[in-house]
């Protein structure tokens, strides 16, 4: 179904939907890893062995209580090869994954009006077996933004009553052990995942189309040309010739110009940042990488 033109709020409903995670893929896993857990000053969290199924290997690196994962095939035939080989680079961006109160039903309501098409869907069930939220990915074709969208949830629980809301909240894809990565979450809590933008392809210049199009599709609420989630923005921009479609870049938040200038610094010592117009940035496994401040140093001497 094609999206409506841009003006007031659709029909299809809105809600809070949360922007948790971004993938990338990158041939050369183990100098993404390098590159991205120096320069952010973080750490890899989970190696997640169920991604073998599909011929890849991965790794998970917490911004705050969001999540950058970065996938690497292991075999041909994969479609995160597919798509370097389609590009033509060794590294790109790859996935924009959400989170909502009801993947399941939002999944149903898609399906029912023929808005996407579901590649992958799974039932996350806790250690008694009971249904603890959903994960489905939907294939990018016919989707503006030349990314694999993936809506998941999470049911509520005593200890996690609110998952859409609480920053450090469980998320499955990090793996069975929640006190483990949690506590990993809050160790870099002075880093947040803020926004991406990503490219439409050459010659669409439907920049408004796309984000109408996520809203109806997935139920995030939009304001022109962006869509605003409950704790960061993603974008489009028209599409250009000799421009490859996809993300084109990731804003991480950082707490304290300190922490900001360490980034940087460890960025130039990497050979991966750049100066543009008297701004800058890192580039990053496919990506271009900003970096806004978003509070001061908390105190002296706390951790870069």
């Amino acid at each position: 179904m094609p999206p409506k033109k841009p003006g007031p709020p659709n029909t299809f409903g809105t809600g809070p939907v949360r922007l948790r995670q971004i993938a990338l893929v990158a041939r050369d896993l183990a100098k993404a890893r390098r590159l991205l857990t120096y320069v952010l000053g973080t750490e890899v969290i989970y190696e997640d062995p169920e991604v073998a199924q599909w011929g890849l290997a991965n790794i998970l690196v917490p911004v705050g209580g969001e999540i950058i994962e970065v996938v690497s095939p292991t075999r041909d035939g994969t479609t995160a090869g597919r798509l370097l080989e389609k590009k033509g680079v060794d590294e790109a961006g790859y996935m924009i994954i959400m989170q909502n109160e009801d993947a399941k039903k939002r999944r149903e309501f898609i399906e029912e009006k023929e808005m996407a098409k579901v590649i992958f869907s799974h039932e996350v069930k806790g250690k008694s077996g009971e249904e603890e939220g959903w994960c489905v990915q939907y294939h990018p074709k016919g989707i503006r933004g030349g990314v694999i969208p993936e809506l998941d949830s999470h049911a509520p629980t005593k200890s996690n009553p609110e998952p859409l809301r609480t920053r450090f909240s469980p998320w499955h894809p990090c793996g069975p052990d929640v006190e483990r990565y949690t506590a990993k979450m809050k160790e870099y809590r002075h880093l947040s995942l803020i926004g991406a933008v990503c490219r439409l392809a050459p010659g669409d210049w439907g920049a408004e189309l796309a984000s109408t199009q996520w809203e109806q599709t997935f139920g995030i609420p939009r304001s022109r040309d962006l869509c605003q989630f409950t704790n960061a923005r993603v974008g489009f921009v028209h599409g250009e010739e000799g421009e490859l479609e996809g993300m084109v870049s990731v804003s991480v938040g950082v707490v304290g110009e300190r922490r900001r200038k360490a980034i940087f610094d460890r960025a130039r010592e990497m050979g991966a940042l750049k100066e543009e117009r008297e701004r800058r940035y890192v580039d990053m496994v496919g990506v271009r990488w900003n970096f806004s401040l978003t509070g001061e140093d908390e105190w002296e001497g706390s951790r870069l």
